[in-house]
Protein backbone atom coordinates (compact mmCIF):
# COMPACT_ATOMS: atom_id res chain seq x y z
CA UNK A 1 0.00 0.00 0.00
CA UNK A 2 2.99 2.45 -0.33
CA UNK A 3 3.15 4.98 -3.21
CA UNK A 4 5.61 4.24 -5.84
CA UNK A 5 7.35 7.37 -6.61
CA UNK A 6 6.59 9.56 -9.38
CA UNK A 7 5.50 8.43 -12.39
CA UNK A 8 6.97 9.71 -15.71
CA UNK A 9 3.99 10.41 -18.42
CA UNK A 10 4.51 9.60 -22.11
CA UNK A 11 1.31 8.15 -23.17
CA UNK A 12 -1.51 10.98 -24.21
CA UNK A 13 -3.89 8.71 -23.08
CA UNK A 14 -2.87 8.67 -19.94
CA UNK A 15 -2.98 12.44 -19.65
CA UNK A 16 -6.31 12.57 -21.36
CA UNK A 17 -7.87 9.86 -18.24
CA UNK A 18 -6.05 12.40 -15.74
CA UNK A 19 -7.65 15.46 -17.86
CA UNK A 20 -11.51 15.06 -16.13
CA UNK A 21 -12.30 17.89 -12.45
CA UNK A 22 -13.31 14.63 -11.25
CA UNK A 23 -10.88 12.15 -11.83
CA UNK A 24 -8.04 14.53 -10.69
CA UNK A 25 -10.07 15.07 -7.03
CA UNK A 26 -10.28 11.24 -6.34
CA UNK A 27 -6.33 10.95 -6.79
CA UNK A 28 -6.04 14.33 -4.32
CA UNK A 29 -8.60 12.74 -2.36
CA UNK A 30 -6.47 9.07 -2.50
CA UNK A 31 -3.42 11.06 -1.95
CA UNK A 32 -4.64 13.01 1.01
CA UNK A 33 -6.63 10.32 3.05
CA UNK A 34 -4.91 6.80 1.27
CA UNK A 35 -6.68 3.35 0.34
CA UNK A 36 -10.76 4.06 -0.18
CA UNK A 37 -13.47 2.30 -0.80
CA UNK A 38 -15.72 3.17 -3.93
CA UNK A 39 -18.20 4.32 -0.83
CA UNK A 40 -15.89 6.46 0.95
CA UNK A 41 -14.61 8.19 -2.49
CA UNK A 42 -18.59 9.13 -3.83
CA UNK A 43 -18.65 10.66 0.42
CA UNK A 44 -15.87 12.67 0.46
CA UNK A 45 -16.24 13.90 -3.13
CA UNK A 46 -20.00 14.13 -2.98
CA UNK A 47 -20.68 11.88 -6.19
CA UNK A 48 -22.88 8.81 -7.18
CA UNK A 49 -20.87 5.43 -6.35
CA UNK A 50 -21.54 4.63 -9.37
CA UNK A 51 -19.82 7.83 -10.96
CA UNK A 52 -17.46 7.25 -8.57
CA UNK A 53 -16.68 3.45 -9.71
CA UNK A 54 -16.83 4.53 -13.70
CA UNK A 55 -13.77 6.79 -13.15
CA UNK A 56 -12.23 4.31 -10.67
CA UNK A 57 -11.85 2.51 -13.63
CA UNK A 58 -10.85 4.85 -16.10
CA UNK A 59 -7.86 5.71 -14.12
CA UNK A 60 -7.12 1.66 -13.34
CA UNK A 61 -6.93 1.74 -17.04
CA UNK A 62 -4.25 4.45 -17.37
CA UNK A 63 -2.32 2.72 -14.30
CA UNK A 64 -3.20 5.68 -12.19
CA UNK A 65 -4.86 3.60 -9.46
CA UNK A 66 -5.15 0.41 -8.57
CA UNK A 67 -7.31 -2.09 -5.85
CA UNK A 68 -6.36 -3.26 -2.66
CA UNK A 69 -8.04 -6.87 -2.09
CA UNK A 70 -6.52 -7.67 1.15
CA UNK A 71 -8.16 -4.61 2.53
CA UNK A 72 -11.33 -5.98 1.89
CA UNK A 73 -13.38 -7.73 4.30
CA UNK A 74 -15.72 -8.99 1.58
CA UNK A 75 -16.26 -9.55 -1.77
CA UNK A 76 -18.28 -6.92 -2.33
CA UNK A 77 -16.16 -4.40 -0.78
CA UNK A 78 -13.08 -2.45 -2.97
CA UNK A 79 -10.56 -0.70 -1.84
CA UNK A 80 -8.53 1.43 -4.06
CA UNK A 81 -5.16 3.27 -4.16
CA UNK A 82 -2.91 5.58 -5.97
CA UNK A 83 -0.28 3.73 -7.58
CA UNK A 84 2.20 6.35 -7.10
CA UNK A 85 2.83 9.67 -5.27
CA UNK A 86 2.66 11.57 -8.23
CA UNK A 87 3.26 12.51 -11.85
CA UNK A 88 5.03 13.97 -14.19
CA UNK A 89 5.57 14.62 -17.59
CA UNK A 90 7.42 17.19 -19.92
CA UNK A 91 5.31 19.37 -22.41
CA UNK A 92 7.94 18.29 -25.13
CA UNK A 93 6.92 15.06 -24.83
CA UNK A 94 3.12 16.60 -25.98
CA UNK A 95 3.77 19.90 -27.53
CA UNK A 96 1.03 19.75 -30.10
CA UNK A 97 -1.24 17.68 -27.75
CA UNK A 98 -4.74 18.55 -27.06
CA UNK A 99 -4.33 16.44 -23.90
CA UNK A 100 -1.59 17.69 -22.58
CA UNK A 101 -3.35 21.31 -22.38
CA UNK A 102 -6.09 19.67 -20.72
CA UNK A 103 -3.84 18.36 -18.25
CA UNK A 104 -2.26 21.61 -17.58
CA UNK A 105 -5.92 23.52 -18.37
CA UNK A 106 -7.00 21.59 -15.40
CA UNK A 107 -3.90 21.95 -13.44
CA UNK A 108 -4.08 25.72 -13.41
CA UNK A 109 -7.91 25.40 -12.69
CA UNK A 110 -7.24 23.28 -10.06
CA UNK A 111 -4.85 25.57 -8.18
CA UNK A 112 -7.16 28.67 -8.37
CA UNK A 113 -9.98 26.44 -6.84
CA UNK A 114 -8.34 25.45 -4.18
CA UNK A 115 -6.97 28.97 -3.96
CA UNK A 116 -11.01 30.10 -4.02
CA UNK A 117 -11.56 27.55 -1.79
CA UNK A 118 -9.16 28.50 1.36
CA UNK A 119 -10.67 32.18 0.96
CA UNK A 120 -14.03 31.09 1.19
CA UNK A 121 -13.56 29.28 3.66
CA UNK A 122 -10.73 30.64 6.00
CA UNK A 123 -13.50 32.16 8.67
CA UNK A 124 -13.43 28.51 9.83
CA UNK A 125 -9.94 28.35 10.69
CA UNK A 126 -7.82 29.38 14.01
CA UNK A 127 -5.75 32.58 13.44
CA UNK A 128 -2.32 30.66 13.58
CA UNK A 129 -3.65 29.01 10.14
CA UNK A 130 -4.43 32.58 9.16
CA UNK A 131 -1.35 34.18 9.94
CA UNK A 132 0.55 30.81 8.48
CA UNK A 133 -0.83 30.80 4.94
CA UNK A 134 1.03 32.62 1.78
CA UNK A 135 -0.16 33.56 -1.54
CA UNK A 136 3.04 35.11 -2.72
CA UNK A 137 4.23 36.11 -6.52
CA UNK A 138 6.86 37.96 -8.31
CA UNK A 139 8.55 38.54 -11.56
CA UNK A 140 11.90 38.41 -12.12
CA UNK A 141 14.38 37.53 -14.95
CA UNK A 142 15.49 33.77 -15.87
CA UNK A 143 17.17 31.92 -18.16
CA UNK A 144 15.69 29.07 -18.97
CA UNK A 145 18.30 26.65 -17.37
CA UNK A 146 17.43 29.00 -14.25
CA UNK A 147 13.70 28.49 -14.38
CA UNK A 148 14.52 24.94 -14.69
CA UNK A 149 16.76 25.52 -11.37
CA UNK A 150 13.87 27.02 -9.28
CA UNK A 151 11.57 24.21 -10.56
CA UNK A 152 13.77 21.77 -9.45
CA UNK A 153 14.04 23.23 -6.40
CA UNK A 154 11.02 23.73 -5.46
CA UNK A 155 9.92 20.49 -6.69
CA UNK A 156 12.49 19.18 -4.35
CA UNK A 157 11.19 21.50 -1.00
CA UNK A 158 7.67 20.41 -1.68
CA UNK A 159 8.53 16.40 -2.18
CA UNK A 160 10.81 17.03 1.89
CA UNK A 161 7.22 17.88 3.46
CA UNK A 162 5.56 15.71 1.18
CA UNK A 163 7.32 12.70 1.27
CA UNK A 164 7.68 12.30 4.53
CA UNK A 165 5.92 9.74 6.99
CA UNK A 166 2.80 11.21 9.55
CA UNK A 167 4.42 12.61 12.29
CA UNK A 168 3.40 11.69 15.74
CA UNK A 169 4.58 14.85 18.03
CA UNK A 170 1.16 16.21 19.27
CA UNK A 171 1.25 19.11 16.57
CA UNK A 172 -1.90 19.96 14.76
CA UNK A 173 -1.20 19.36 10.96
CA UNK A 174 -3.89 19.63 8.46
CA UNK A 175 -4.01 18.75 4.73
CA UNK A 176 -2.33 21.60 2.96
CA UNK A 177 -2.22 22.42 -0.60
CA UNK A 178 1.04 23.66 -1.98
CA UNK A 179 1.31 25.09 -5.81
CA UNK A 180 3.76 27.22 -7.88
CA UNK A 181 3.75 27.97 -10.96
CA UNK A 182 6.67 29.59 -13.47
CA UNK A 183 6.54 30.73 -17.02
CA UNK A 184 7.37 33.36 -19.55
CA UNK A 185 4.78 35.95 -19.40
CA UNK A 186 4.21 39.89 -19.62
CA UNK A 187 2.26 42.38 -17.20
Amino acid sequence: MVERGVREIKDSKVLAAMSHPLRRRLLDVLKVHGPSTVSLLAERTGQAVGNVSHHLKVLAESELVEEVPELAKDRREHWWQRVSAGTRWSTLDFRDDPAAFAAESLDIEHDASMARAWLANRGSYRDEWLDSAYLVGRWVHLSPGELNELGQELIALYARFGDRDKLDDGQEREPVYLSAFGAPGQP
